[in-house]
């Protein structure tokens, strides 16, 4: 008797127009549905399982798809597609249902046999440099503690001569097979952890651990201009890798500490210089030690309160880049609070020559945006 076989757009719940992505999503959730594994012993869902992969086995191949399309199931004719769903043709169901049951290499699909080479882990160091550093660069040499493959055992865990013995439960594979329902499932060797291998004798020196606690000596070069936050990396300077895998990087994260003089925002210098009123009002040289040597600033007369004085390319060098910032002086008047007879007479006497100048004044524009959003 001919069985009539339903349509694969209608077993998998999608128009004839979905794209592949759409496809992957409703056979995901048949799979989820019908699966054995959720279903035990229920003959109905393994048989919807199976056609559910069936039809997503030929709308997943874009020649078998096209050859349905045009002549439906009598166009599979010349693919053997009436002879049965075989899951080992399609290698794309071991990652889909590999990723919703976490049953690994299944159908043959993945990488087999022995663990993977694995990228050891990154390690982070965190430096503290003054800020004189961080503008004229260092060198400067860290102690790294990390992980280093035993020296005697390289890194199997085991004395070198009769340490190692074949798994007895993968005999030396690093998988397992059996089979669940119609399918045939690789899973990795709980006992070895795929390394087809265990340890009858561990190693004297790392006691079976495969590793040794160091501290390696580093020198690591700090250009001009870090600041707190930048990030230095030392290629393959982390911890080992398993399985002859690559090692992994350092990371030499910069912390810059405060000056109790100059403050920095980004390539710029600020600091401050107080002035007495006579100063502000003559003008006057004052010295300024920085950090490119002893300056003279020249504060011109008539200076106010809170003035500032650029002096061009004495700030903070640019990573990557042949410029520096400049550093800014900025002027605080000061008034004396307590004055002397004689003082207070001579002012009295500069009072009578200037001009009176008390009217409020206009409000700038940042004031009247302050107080249209108050």
């Amino acid at each position: 008797m001919n069985v009539t076989k339903r349509d694969y757009y209608e077993i998998l719940g999608v128009a004839r127009e979905v794209d592949t992505p759409g496809l992957k999503s409703a056979y995901k959730k048949m799979a989820m549905k019908y699966h054995p594994d959720r279903n035990p012993n229920d003959r109905e869902s393994e048989e919807k399982f199976k056609e559910a992969a069936e039809a997503y086995s030929i709308l997943s191949d874009p020649q078998k798809r096209a050859a349905y399309d045009r002549y439906g199931h009598q166009g599979l004719q010349g693919f053997g597609a009436n002879q049965g769903f075989d899951p080992n043709a399609f290698a794309d169901f071991s990652d889909i249902l590999g990723d919703l049951f976490g049953l690994g290499d299944m159908f043959g699909g993945g990488k087999r046999g022995r663990s993977r080479a694995q990228r050891g882990e990154d390690l982070r160091y965190d430096l503290e440099i003054n800020l004189e550093d961080a503008i004229r660069g260092l060198s400067v040499d860290i102690q790294v503690p990390r992980l280093d493959l035993c020296s005697r055992c390289e890194g199997t865990g085991a004395e070198k001569n009769d340490g190692l013995v074949g798994c007895p439960m993968c005999h030396g594979r690093g998988e397992v097979i059996y089979q669940q329902s119609f399918l045939q499932i690789r899973r990795t060797c709980n006992q070895c952890g795929g390394r087809g291998q265990i340890v009858r004798r561990p190693c004297t020196q790392c006691k079976g651990e495969r590793y040794v606690r160091t501290e390696r000596k580093l020198k690591v070069n700090i250009p001009a201009g870090v600041d707190t936050g930048t990030r230095l990396r030392l290629s393959n300077e982390g911890q080992p890798g398993s399985n002859s895998g690559p090692p992994g990087d350092l990371y030499v994260v910069v912390k810059v500490k405060e000056h109790p003089i100059f403050g920095r925002q980004g390539d710029e210098l600020h600091c401050t210089i107080p002035i007495n009123i006579a100063q502000a009002a003559l003008g006057t040289d004052i010295d300024l030690l920085t950090f490119d040597g002893l300056q003279t600033l020249k504060v011109p007369e008539g200076t106010q309160n809170g003035s500032r004085i650029r002096l061009r390319n004495m700030g903070v060098p640019r990573l990557q880049a042949a410029s520096r910032g400049d550093l800014f002086v900025h002027i605080d008047v000061r008034v004396p609070s307590k004055l002397t007879r004689e003082q207070r007479k001579m002012f009295e006497q500069l009072r009578e020559t200037l001009p009176i100048e008390n009217e409020p004044h206009e409000k700038g524009i940042i004031d009247k945006v302050k107080d249209y959003f108050m």
